[in-house]
């Protein structure tokens, strides 16, 4: 049995029909601030699940055919209690299994539905396939990441589906369950992880129309154009990264090299190739070590290139609940990233260990009135 949830959404129930990362790290965020997860997974991808991930901790699992009616019925039971349904299929789909937003709103008036796609539910691209790296690029943003003349850069992390989507599934639910508060009623969400990704480019946007040129990738205001906000190769062959954007940041940088005369070029264009060969010269002639303890009392806005494992060993992270360790009932141990939003008087909570494949079923089911010998039944049918 889970923990008693506590957090502010304690006492909401979240129906996740969703699969791999967007809808459930929108359903792991929910889970972390009190609200009861359950997620539902057909046994065709028993194969696909990975049971130590972390983004289902703290949830249940349960397993169920959505094509058979016994098990859209129990959809159903477990729909007209819950507040929120959270599915990540493709435009079309939930409708042909008849667990689309208009049946469920049917049984049950004041559910908020989000659907997490590709592309959104309407418009040209609603029905093409992609995945990340397609919707960074439909979106612009896989254009500007990168070298200067060199090809597009693919991220290491998965941009388009945690904050085009997942994320943005978080917002639209919370103002939709905010909305119910006011109304009674709930409502449909369609949340487009494309639509998500452009949205990033608020800034790009402005710098563009403002300077009246085209943004490019490596090569604008706040990508390589300038020694100021750039990266830089050390002797030891690690990288760090200045960020000194305000010019008061780049005054400090300047005279701790001793090069006040760069102090009003900041953003110098004719010498800008100059500025920047000089510190990548600077930087190049020391170790990362050495430039970390120069710094440590200068008012510079810099920091170290880590690697994940040196970003996981970061005391910072450990203090601030970001890096935490889960264990199973059988001594598993898992590392998990914290909540983010620290609430003071509601606060997150990430104890519990992700579940196995279909480990809550028999207990959710009993929970809706079925009896052993019946679960028993609709597991022999495949139902479950």
């Amino acid at each position: 049995m889970p923990d008693a949830k506590t957090g502010a959404l304690k006492g909401i129930t979240v129906i996740d029909l969703s699969r791999l990362l967007p809808g459930p790290y929108a359903s792991m965020i929910l889970a972390d601030h009190g609200a009861r997860v359950i997620v539902v997974e057909d046994k065709r991808f028993a194969g696909e699940f990975f049971p130590d991930n972390a983004v289902n901790r703290g949830k249940e699992h349960i397993c169920l055919n959505l094509k058979s009616e016994a098990g859209k019925k129990i959809f159903f039971e477990l729909v007209r209690d819950a507040d929120v349904v959270l599915e990540g299929f493709r435009p079309g789909v939930t409708a042909r299994l008849g667990v689309d937003y208009e049946s469920v709103r049917a049984v049950n008036p004041a559910i908020v539905y989000c659907s997490i796609t590709g592309y959104g539910q309407s418009g040209d691209y609603a029905g093409i396939v992609g995945h990340d790296s397609n919707y960074l690029s439909v979106a612009g943003v896989l254009g500007l990441i990168g070298e200067a003349d060199g090809r597009p850069v693919i991220p290491g992390i998965q941009i388009a589906d945690m904050a085009g989507g997942g994320m943005n599934a978080v917002i639209g639910i919370m103002m939709a369950l905010f909305s119910r508060e006011k109304t009674g009623s709930g409502q449909y969400i369609d949340i487009s992880m494309t639509d998500g990704c452009l949205s990033l480019l608020s800034l790009a946007l402005n710098i563009q129309q403002t300077a009246g040129q085209a943004v490019e990738r490596g090569n604008w205001f706040l990508s390589h154009r300038y020694a100021c906000y750039n990266t830089y190769e050390t002797a030891d062959g690690r990288y760090l990264s200045i960020g000194a954007v305000e010019n008061r940041f780049w005054k400090n940088l300047c005279d701790f090299f001793q090069v006040p005369e760069y102090i009003p070029l900041q953003y110098d264009d004719a010498r800008r190739k100059e500025i920047l060969d000089f510190f990548e010269q600077q930087f190049r002639s020391q170790t990362l070590l050495h430039w970390q303890k120069a710094f440590e009392s200068a008012e510079i806005c810099w920091a170290p290139v880590k690697d994940l494992s040196e970003a996981l060993a970061d005391p910072v992270f450990s203090q601030r609940d970001m890096v935490l360790e889960l264990v199973s009932q059988q001594g598993r141990r898992l590392t998990a990233l914290g909540a983010v939003a620290k609430l003071s008087q509601t606060p997150a909570r990430v104890s519990q260990f992700p579940p196995e494949f279909g480990e809550n079923t028999r207990q959710v089911l009993a929970e809706l009135g079925y009896k052993d010998a019946v679960i028993d039944d609709l597991a022999g049918r495949g139902v479950i």
